[in-house]
């Protein structure tokens, strides 16, 4: 990755911002479909294929530790949230070069965030 001039701390919370995100977006998608017990519903039969479209399997809800986890990885995306944007690095912006350097700051950072297996088991 080539060299930039964002601040360390600025960089560092940008990247930590990706990970969090993926690793919240894996983890939602892995959780069951209601956060509560809810019971399912059929699908609808086509007249003419037979094909069953729409429907849901009841869903067994979140554990509370799941809870615990997305509540977790939410409050921490909305930190960096708030740590990227109130950085004192952008005061030195106006305008749409603030745009530029925002995309500038996620295209330096995003570069080697993944999400594996085991950070999804670290997450719950």
């Amino acid at each position: 990755m080539a060299a930039t001039s964002f601040p360390d701390d600025l960089l560092a919370a940008q990247t930590r911002l990706h990970q969090a995100t993926a690793e919240l977006s894996a983890l939602l998608r892995s959780l069951p479909w209601s956060v509560e017990p809810l019971d399912g519903w059929p699908g609808t039969e086509h007249p003419h294929t037979g094909e069953v479209t729409g429907g849901r399997e009841s869903s067994p809800g979140w554990t509370d530790e799941q809870k615990a986890a997305v509540a977790r990885l939410r409050e921490e995306c909305l930190e960096l949230s708030e740590t990227v944007t109130t950085h004192s690095y952008w005061e030195g912006f106006q305008g749409a070069d603030v745009v530029k350097e925002r995309m500038r700051l996620k295209a330096a950072s995003r570069a080697e965030v993944t999400v594996t297996a085991a950070d999804l088991s670290t997450a719950a």
